[in-house]
């Protein structure tokens, strides 16, 4: 499968780019490639043009419902309903697109939408959501979620391909703890938010840390770490040379924005 960073700027678009956002993609079988997307932060959705076809996509998985994780589905939901495209379909216009998400996210969306957008919604977004620790099939990919640790019910998201056996784990936004380190087991890529700075940031429960990403991808075992979510106002480099402090082994690197990585399990010997 093929991770390719749509937006990566941590709490707000940063001057170089959009808040999260991460474009998924995987074979299911001769001739149908599924696209997903792991959130559509604020800003993202211009980017995101330029990496497909936005009629294209199979489904978003939202983390959680903070503006830089979802709000671009406003503007999804436009594109889904007003673009002269659509018309050219026999059906007149798309199917409703699944979105995954926390409880209470179609609400959450027609109120940032405006009065009197639910039913509209409703027509561009087919909403279901998450079952914390209950597989979910979901084209090419296994799918498991699990509760992580932030102020507002958040979701760490593991996807295994199923023709591979491929790994990627998506941490959203999380402290440390348990669940996350469960979810990114023998993972083949960790994608792991790091918006706090040691020394800088004293609260808990809220953001990892490079430092603190590493930790959890070194008990968890897996093979790649890839850091994002980084604020405007961070260093990179003092994120980068924290995660460095931790004795993980793997390979570390910044997500920036159009950064393509192929997921794949370890070579057989």
């Amino acid at each position: 499968m093929r991770l390719t960073v749509v937006g990566c700027s941590g709490s707000l678009p940063g001057p170089g780019g959009a808040a999260s956002c991460y474009l998924l993609e995987a074979d299911e079988g001769p001739g149908r490639r599924w696209r997903v997307l792991l959130d559509l932060g604020s800003g993202a959705l211009g980017p995101l043009q330029r990496l497909v076809d936005l009629h294209a996509l199979d489904a978003v998985l939202l983390s959680h419902l903070h503006a830089d994780h979802c709000l671009d589905l406003c503007g999804l939901h436009v594109a889904r309903t007003y673009d002269p495209a659509l018309r050219e379909r026999p059906a007149g216009r798309a199917e409703p697109l699944t979105v995954l998400g926390p409880a209470g996210t179609a609400e959450h969306l027609a109120a940032a939408y405006g009065p009197g957008a639910a039913p509209e919604l409703a027509a561009s977004f087919a909403v279901r959501t998450w079952r914390a620790r209950t597989p979910l099939a979901l084209g090419p990919w296994d799918v498991l979620v699990d509760r992580v640790d932030h102020p507002v019910e958040a979701y760490g998201i593991r996807l295994r391909e199923r023709a591979t056996g491929a790994v990627l784990t998506y941490t959203g936004d999380t402290d440390a703890c348990p669940a996350v380190v469960d979810l990114a087991r023998d993972a083949d890529l960790l994608l792991a938010e790091a918006a706090f700075h040691e020394g800088r940031d004293a609260q808990r429960g809220v953001h990892l840390t490079g430092r603190r990403a590493a930790e959890v991808a070194r008990d968890a075992g897996a093979r790649s770490l890839l850091l994002t979510h980084l604020p405007p106002w961070n260093d990179p480099a003092r994120t980068l040379g924290e995660a460095g402090g931790a004795g993980y082994a793997g390979a570390v690197a910044l997500a920036e924005p159009g950064l393509v990585v192929d997921v794949g399990p370890p070579p057989r010997r």
